[in-house]
């Protein structure tokens, strides 16, 4: 059987690249990561908290990322203190599973239309299609099935997994990912109302979206009415969240799973939107708020802070008492 420890990185070189101080043996090797009660030999764990620090000096991992303040708590072990522990285990992941890079080429049965740019260094997928005037950048990586439309631009070492669409006119910057099934472009939901009939409103606006972005699988990001749909630098979307059209959200930004944002929604910088949180339309929301989980944003957010606007799950009679009582607290 193979020796874990005979490979990967010792504790002081990974110390040394990503920061922090060690205590103990720092050439011990580390081969792999691993949870506290699934660690054994040549394995990293880390700690976000005393009550973790408390498992991971029980468990048989090789070495413990951990916090100054846990430090006593784990001392049998050699030890990376580092302020954020669980930046530090990011940034080792990184390094012992890196990203595949792109094996330059065009698939045979690609189609890349003549009026199209392909960088030489690009990798385009089986039955890929690139439309007119699409532009793909230098290390992107197009994987099976994906569908670029006129004048769309992927910027330098971007992945795209399979059967993501790109509509005609968006952008993604560089070193995006956009997860299977994403749809980014697709028409926003504009209709005019006219005698009991909806009038469809022409999307003629785009997706921008800047770099460092992580799209989710089978989420959907609308193309602007008449303005831009923008998504800053650093923004990461979860799987099947609904960002509508005109929809502004700033710089590392983050949106977990099912979350749905309507249209002319401005997000600041550096929030936090829960799983399955609803925000309403032509809201602005500033830098650094968060959103509860499940929530429903109604109005204008004036202040960063914590927002929830949930009851806690009870049976439904109860429910109904309750809500019934909430009213009548207006009239009292």
């Amino acid at each position: 059987m193979t020796d874990p420890t005979a490979f990967g990185h010792t504790l002081a070189s990974l110390v040394s690249a990503i920061g922090g101080t060690f205590r103990g043996d720092s050439a011990v090797r580390i081969a792999a990561l691993a949870s506290a009660h699934r660690a054994g030999a040549g394995t990293l764990t880390f700690a976000v908290d005393a009550r973790r620090a408390k498992e991971a000096a029980t468990s048989d991992a090789a070495a413990v990322i951990l916090r100054e303040a846990d430090a006593a708590l784990c001392e049998a072990k050699p030890l990376w203190i580092h302020p954020n522990p669980y930046f530090a285990y990011a940034k080792v992941a990184q390094r012992l599973s890196p990203r595949a890079v792109a094996t330059p080429g065009v698939h045979p049965t690609a189609f890349v239309d003549p009026a199209a740019s392909v960088d030489p260094s690009a990798e385009i997928g089986p039955f890929v299609f690139i439309a007119p005037h699409a532009r793909i950048g230098a290390g992107a990586r197009l994987h099976a099935g994906v569908r670029i439309g006129r004048g769309s631009e992927i910027g330098e070492a971007t992945e795209l997994f399979p059967n993501v669409v790109f509509y005609p006119a968006c952008f993604i910057g560089a070193r995006g990912i956009v997860h299977a099934g994403a749809v980014i472009g697709a028409d926003g939901f504009g209709f005019a109302p006219h005698d009991g009939t909806w009038e469809k409103i022409p999307q003629t606006g785009r997706v921008m979206i800047g770099d460092d972005v992580e799209v989710g699988a089978n989420t959907t990001i609308d193309r602007g009415a008449l303005e831009d749909t923008i998504l800053g630098n650093g923004v990461k979307l979860d799987n099947q969240v609904q960002i509508a059209h005109n929809c502004v959200i700033g710089d590392h930004t983050v949106v977990a799973g099912c979350a749905g944002i309507a249209g002319s929604t401005i997000i600041g910088k550096n929030c936090m939107i829960a799983g399955a949180a609803m925000l309403l339309g032509h809201l602005s929301i500033p830098d650094g708020t968060v959103i509860s989980a499940g929530s429903l944003v109604s109005d204008n957010i004036t202040k960063p802070g914590r927002y929830t606007g949930v009851f806690p799950t009870v049976e439904h009679r109860a429910w109904q008492k309750m809500a019934v009582r909430v009213r009548k607290l207006s009239r009292d």
